[in-house]
């Protein structure tokens, strides 16, 4: 499934509760579309978050129902490092 990193920005500081979390995913799942997880910006008005959906467009409608701005939606690709020292600790 394609993953989109979505971009939002926010005229107050966020605060999520987990009921807000649970209604949020009830609505993606009604879409066929799954946050993975956010991060937060140190002033708490801008989060960036990672989601498998079937199109840019369902994360759009999703956001739309649950009352979220979706400033920036892209598709994206996972890439990460090669493990170090064949993936064991050193020392």
């Amino acid at each position: 499934m394609p993953l989109y990193l979505i971009e939002r920005n926010f005229a107050e500081q966020l605060e999520v509760s987990p009921e807000a979390a649970a209604g949020i995913t009830r609505i993606n799942d009604d879409l066929g579309v799954r946050w993975l997880y956010s991060f937060l910006s140190a002033d708490k008005k801008k989060t960036y978050c990672l989601y498998e959906a079937p199109s840019a467009e369902l994360i759009r409608e999703a956001a739309q129902r649950n009352g979220l701005p979706a400033d920036v939606v892209i598709e994206v690709s996972e890439l990460r490092p090669p493990p170090l020292f064949g993936g064991l600790a050193p020392g």
